[in-house]
């Protein structure tokens, strides 16, 4: 036999030696080897990640008096017709955002036994019956707003508008979180919720794993819009996965992310100017208390939410201003505006819908207190508290909040202030929304 052909009858013995050979080789080099350490795509912020939240708890006497305060809006503003709650009191005006903030309160209420079962389910039934008979903004989705009392389409000033003005992809997003929560928590309304999302037509503000809203121009064409910035835009987005959309370019926090400096904080904030954009990049509390109090924090939502809460914070430190910020209703013109941590290049920015200044405008938002109390309940968000006992009347609801410059009460009474602190105080109770432990 010669070597060759002793090497031909062996092979398949050479074969397992060389490959036992290479498993050995690979076993030790697993064995040395260190991965690289993956670097935090949001830098660290002192005390962030060893920061502990708390959790359930009971409620105090006050914060049951809170929350039933709270409930007074939608039992003064409930419209029977429709079963639509009016945005602004006395108001027969509604948006999808504020609709879905009634929702909200809505579960909270029935959650904390405010109100019973029975008058859930008649009120989440009625409501979704207009929704099956509604009007929709060229037959695809819900239009910006309607007549609370006869469900039509309106434009903001609630005149009749039978063409419609548009769509809002955000304000879709947050309506989305409830009919959610519904269809898991309470399947006797999960059909109706079917029915309606089903004659919907999502392709129409999703495109390519982003948010679409669409508007009228001033040529009365329909025109569509990229909509959302960081903070809104990611809120807005969990929900549509839950209906398995594809929204995977607006989860992205990190894509358009830059940083501003605050009192030595690092605080994240979209860099889409309004100049090149056409939308303003406005770092407020309201879409991270949502997102905490709803669906529970992820790693980056959890991290920007406490820079955000601690810039507030810090801004009291230095300058003696009870500081918690975010859009609100006013009492008087321009009636609503964005009080700020950061937008347009501006700390403590304060805007006008338009992007107009309204610094005389500040003011301490009852909704982002209370939002962010019962997310950390630190001594600061308990100075916070403190100092809004004068800020509800039991048989109205809460106003919107407090002036800066002359401490005198925003009075404004709206259907979103009263449902995030409805939705606030039953997260201190019962933990966020979105959860299989009740």
């Amino acid at each position: 036999m010669t070597f060759k052909e002793g090497l031909l009858k062996a092979r398949s013995h050479i074969i397992f030696l060389l490959g036992l050979i290479a498993a050995f080789g690979l076993v030790i080099w697993l064995e040395k080897w260190k991965p690289v350490k993956r670097v935090m795509l949001i830098p660290e912020i002192e005390h962030t990640m060893s920061f502990s939240i708390p959790g359930p708890t009971e409620l105090t006497p006050d914060e049951i008096a809170w929350a039933k305060a709270a409930w007074k809006y939608f039992e003064n503003n409930y419209q029977e017709n429709t079963g639509m709650v009016n945005s602004v009191d006395s108001f027969p005006a509604s948006t999808m955002w504020d609709t879905a903030s009634y929702l909200m309160a809505l579960i909270a209420a029935e959650r904390l036994q405010i109100i019973d079962i029975a008058q859930f389910d008649a009120r989440v039934g009625r409501l979704l019956q207009t929704f099956k008979d509604m009007e929709l903004f060229e037959n695809k989705l819900p239009n910006k707003s309607y007549n609370t009392m006869t469900a039509q389409m309106a434009n903001y000033q609630n005149e009749r508008s039978e063409k419609g003005i548009g769509w809002s992809a955000i304000d879709i997003g947050r309506l989305l979180v409830p009919f959610n929560l519904i269809v898991w928590n309470y399947p006797q309304h999960t059909q109706a919720v079917t029915d309606v999302l089903l004659s919907w037509d999502f392709n129409a503000l999703l495109r390519d794993g982003q948010l679409y809203g669409a508007a009228i121009d001033p040529a009365q064409s329909t025109i569509f819009l990229q909509e959302g910035r960081l903070g809104y835009e990611e809120y807005a987005a969990k929900s549509l996965t839950l209906l398995g959309k594809d929204v995977s370019v607006a989860l992205l926090y990190t894509d358009y992310m830059s940083f501003t400096d605050i009192y030595g904080l690092q605080i994240p904030y979209d860099s889409r100017s309004p100049e090149e954009y056409e939308a303003h990049n406005y770092v407020v509390s309201e879409p991270y208390i949502l997102d905490g109090i709803e669906f529970g924090w992820d790693r980056n939502s959890q991290e920007i939410a406490y820079r955000v809460y601690r810039a507030q914070e810090r801004r009291f430190t230095e300058t003696g201003v009870l500081t918690a910020v975010s859009e609100d209703h006013l009492d008087q013109a321009p009636y609503f505006v964005y009080n700020t941590v950061y937008t347009s290049g501006k700390n403590w920015n304060c805007i006008t819908e338009d992007g107009e200044d309204a610094s005389e405008f500040k003011t301490l938002s009852s909704k982002a207190a209370i939002g962010w109390h019962m997310l950390y309940r630190t001594m600061y968000t308990q100075k916070l508290v403190n100092s809004m006992q004068d800020l509800y009347d039991p048989e109205k609801g809460w106003y919107s909040g407090r002036y800066e410059k002359d401490a005198k009460i925003n009075g404004s009474l709206t259907c979103n202030t009263n449902a995030i602190i409805l939705e606030s105080i039953c997260y201190k109770k019962f933990g966020k929304f979105f959860t299989f432990d009740r």
